[in-house]
């Protein structure tokens, strides 16, 4: 067992502890919200899709997501690309 800091550790190449179970939620969390955003988007504004994909991005990443990422992601659900957010059981650590 490998300790990065209070809370996280790797084994075996995965991340345990309470922070690494942070992560995975927030990364779930925003899986789910792009799920739905994908779902309501032919009803949603280019503003309200562009602001759903920006508070995913940020709930996944804690920070302000790049605009051109932001604004990719937009353009994919607007042209019906399906995007795919899997989530594993466990966090994987490089």
């Amino acid at each position: 067992m490998t300790f990065i800091e209070p809370g996280m550790s790797v084994r075996n190449g995965f991340g345990e502890g309470p922070l690494a179970d942070a992560a995975l939620s927030r990364a779930a969390r925003a899986g789910h919200l792009l799920d739905e955003l994908q779902e309501q988007a032919p009803t949603m504004t280019d503003g309200q899709l562009r602001d759903g994909v920006h508070r995913a991005l940020r709930r996944f990443t804690q920070e302000q997501p790049p605009t051109c990422q932001v604004g990719s992601i937009t353009a994919l659900i607007r042209r019906g690309v399906r995007i795919d957010w899997p989530v594993t059981a466990r966090l994987p650590c490089a």
